[in-house]
């Protein structure tokens, strides 16, 4: 997650508009292939009971004096489990997992990719967790994930996706051998397709009406869909919750700007999936959310689902920008009637005043005189919007 800019931070954005206009339909692409492993891990002070594989033979163990590591599923070779059981097993003795905070690194395995990105994570049995805290004797199971696919970089663009897959698969992991081949295995496989690959499938789907999306997030505007189904659903979901900036601005105003489109708009922008192509209903775009929406049909020709991501974070990241830099053309606008006029040439020009000027009044609805200049620029934006 990108931090909160200062303001007049000028940093410099990373590239984001590799490649053509690809409009067309394309299949999901990948660089390289995708794997999982899932063990259990028994620390020498809780119980001693064993874990089975998964085809019900006695586990590969790694054991050390104070842990054993115990495979219960994998799509990886058998040299390279091998090998990223002895990474996990070394990040364990130095205390470098803790239980439900996923970390990312780069592992070097004997695979075609050889060197990929690995996420990997330390968590419990949710079901039995609450049996643990009330019972003394009794300990929760415990287990490692490990997630592989892409490069270290990519993947951290994915953390908190990935940190919430987790905690789904939390609730519904026990070691039976029952679960693991219904539930667990499936679940694993598909992690890069439901983690990875939804702000893809969005870009995919909508192609040019995206702006529209992109303008929801950043102005928290209610979205419904309709006649979709649930995968397209999600997807949805997931992206707009990914586009918006939640967490890079202050919570209260957040919450205000929410409560104030909702009031201000008494709708919400519908999305109808019943045809070919999705429609749009209440919707509404700028200059700004359709520039970047070439960014993204750009960057659909080399297929690459971490692309998007980082396309979206320069997104959000240009957004933090221009509203740190109007809100200080405001501090200035409050002394100097010159930066006001600057305020107004800036709000004209950035492509999406409209939004930044919802946001900042939410933000300095208690200041007075800040107060008074943002209904300045609203004056003004209405009288050029009339012309």
């Amino acid at each position: 997650m990108l931090p909160a800019l200062p303001d007049g931070d000028e940093r410099e954005l990373e590239s984001s508009e590799e490649g053509g206009g690809g409009g067309e339909e394309r299949r999901p692409e990948r660089h390289g292939s995708t794997y999982h492993g899932l063990y259990g891990y028994q620390s020498r002070r809780s119980s001693q009971r064993g874990a089975d594989s998964r085809d019900g033979s006695p586990a590969a163990e790694d054991s050390s004096e104070d842990f054993s590591l115990s495979l219960l599923d994998t799509n990886l070779p058998p040299e390279a489990e091998t090998e990223l059981r002895g990474f996990i097993a070394k990040r364990l003795t130095k205390g470098a997992l803790f239980e439900g905070m996923g970390n990312v690194a780069s592992v070097e395995l004997s695979i075609p990719e050889y060197k990929v990105g690995c996420y990997y994570c330390l968590f419990q049995q949710e079901n039995l967790l609450e049996m643990a805290t009330l019972e003394s004797d009794i300990t929760a199971p415990e287990y490692v994930i490990c997630f592989l696919g892409g490069s270290e970089k990519g993947l951290e663009l994915f953390r908190l996706e990935l940190d919430k897959y987790v905690q789904s698969l939390k609730i519904n992991l026990n070691s039976e051998q029952k679960t693991l081949e219904t539930y667990v295995n499936p679940y694993l496989r598909s992690w890069f397709e439901n983690s990875v690959c939804p702000i893809q499938r969005v870009v995919q789907l909508f192609q040019e009406k995206l702006a529209f999306l992109l303008h929801a997030a950043l102005s928290y505007t209610p979205v419904e869909v309709k006649n979709s189904d649930e995968r397209t659903e999600k997807d949805i979901s997931r992206f707009l919750a990914a586009a918006s900036l939640q967490g890079l601005v202050q919570e209260g105003t957040m919450t205000s700007l929410c409560i104030a489109m909702t009031e201000e708009q008494h709708k919400s922008m519908i999305i109808d999936c019943n045809g070919p192509q999705p429609q749009f209903h209440n919707a509404e775009s700028n200059r700004f959310c359709e520039d970047w929406m070439h960014a993204f049909i750009n960057g659909a020709e080399g297929g690459n689902p971490f692309l998007f991501r980082q396309i979206l974070e320069n997104f959000k990241l240009k957004a933090i920008q221009d509203i740190n830099n109007l809100k200080r053309f405001i501090r200035q606008a409050e002394m100097n009637h010159y930066a006001l006029f600057k305020c107004y040439m800036f709000l004209k020009n950035c492509g999406s005043g409209d939004i930044l000027l919802k946001i900042v009044k939410v933000e300095h609805a208690e200041m007075p005189e800040a107060k008074n200049v943002v209904a300045v620029l609203e004056e003004f934006m209405r009288e050029t919007a009339v012309a």
